[in-house]
């Protein structure tokens, strides 16, 4: 399994259910790794999506605790046992974990590769991700030049590998 998410310098990631930033460049990865793959992410996550629908081309899958809880074009997980069941019937490598932080932290020690867009700015932010600098057992295995939004935002991409 891996996950993808942007981080802000101190491994924000987002405020008030939203992004801290929309990068186009960082957007086009993530749809290209993502697309005809695995997405999976809590209730908040898909209720932040464009429209409030399923990511098109991907299998939507959501984590949420809330029991009967049915959303078309989504399966629903009320626990994290129930998800990995859900799970075995795709390719590891094809599923993403996606957000948000609760999700996150559940499910970090079942992903095997982690893809982070580094952002250099450090605004204010009321969800996290573990930083994976300090976080033993993770290995940062590939890390891009630092890149220049059309906005100005400088980022890397990283690839972290769990060793």
């Amino acid at each position: 399994m891996n996950l993808i998410v942007a981080v802000t310098a101190d491994w924000g990631i987002g405020c008030e259910n939203r992004l801290l930033y929309r990068i186009s460049e960082d957007m086009r990865r993530f749809k290209e790794m993502t697309i005809g793959k695995v997405v999976v992410m809590g209730h908040n996550t898909f209720k932040s999506l464009p429209d409030g629908l399923p990511l098109p081309e991907r299998a939507n899958i959501m984590l949420s605790a809330n029991p009967g809880l049915c959303i078309p074009g989504v399966t629903v997980c009320e626990s994290v046992a129930k998800l990995h069941d859900v799970l075995e019937s795709y390719a590891t490598e094809d599923v993403f974990v996606i957000g948000g932080e609760s999700v996150y932290v559940q499910l970090l020690n079942s992903c095997e590769n982690a893809y982070i867009t580094k952002i250099e700015r450090t605004p204010m932010a009321d969800t996290f991700f573990p930083n994976l600098d300090e976080l033993p057992g993770w290995w940062l295995a590939e890390e891009s030049e630092t890149k220049v939004s059309k906005t100005g935002i400088q980022f890397r991409f990283c690839e972290y590998v769990k060793i």
